[in-house]
């Protein structure tokens, strides 16, 4: 697992690196972008998940070659063969980018700082989180909260179905150790086979990362990327 603070890179040369390694369809969905801060944030998104790509691949970034699925997950398509997944979360301030040999991994990034309406959890969430989060005082349920929501994204992301999958169809159980999963009956999974992580990458973060185990559970570590 990796994380960028995308608002702290601003060396010019690593951003004209960033920018040389994109492929033209990359480029032009970064010019469309209306405001300077959309444009850095995808900018460095995808200079980061072509130069980490290229590490792990010894590839040459610019060479790399991604592919969307209807739902609008990346994968790689070129080198192939080469068994690495991925999966990638932004938000403003940050990029996150987790990596593995399973197929099936995802993750979130959001800002835990933004305002929280109620109303949003109980139409959204399951009835048993939203009643979780009812009976937390008020000053912890906007963490709690996006707790919740990045724990689900990132099993969601994972599942490579979209909301296709209904977020109120699973409920995330966060206790002192690790969270876990459990599914209504209308979900076709087994949550033993599930394992989550979480973390505060910066104060104003919540990130969660899902990911399927074959066997005994992987060690999720997160590191921060300094790409100059």
């Amino acid at each position: 697992m990796w994380y960028v603070r995308s608002d702290e890179v601003r060396d010019a040369a690593t951003l004209e690196r960033f920018a040389s390694l994109m492929a033209p369809e990359e480029r032009a969905r970064h010019d469309r972008f209306v405001f300077e801060k959309d444009r850095h944030l995808f900018l460095v998104t995808r200079g980061a998940i072509r130069t980490l790509v290229g590490r792990y691949l010894d590839a040459d970034p610019a060479a790399c070659a991604f592919v969307a699925d209807r739902y609008g997950r990346p994968s790689l398509s070129h080198p192939s063969g080469s068994g690495l997944e991925f999966n990638i979360s932004h938000t403003a301030g940050l990029v996150a980018c987790a990596f593995a040999r399973e197929p099936e991994i995802g993750v979130d990034v959001e800002e835990a700082i933004r305002t929280v309406e109620p109303e949003l959890a109980r139409r959204f969430f399951s009835p048993e989180e939203a009643g979780a989060l009812d009976a937390l005082p008020e000053d912890a349920r906007r963490t709690r909260f996006f707790d919740y929501w990045t724990l689900k994204e990132a099993y969601i992301k994972a599942r490579g179905m979209g909301l296709s999958l209904p977020l109120d169809g699973f409920t995330m159980q966060i206790g002192t150790d690790a969270a876990s999963i459990r599914f209504a009956p209308s979900i076709d999974d087994d949550p033993s086979t599930w394992q989550f992580a979480q973390f505060t990458p910066t104060p104003r973060h919540r990130l969660a990362v899902a990911v399927r185990r074959r066997g005994r559970d992987r060690g999720i570590r997160l590191r921060e990327f300094r790409p100059v």
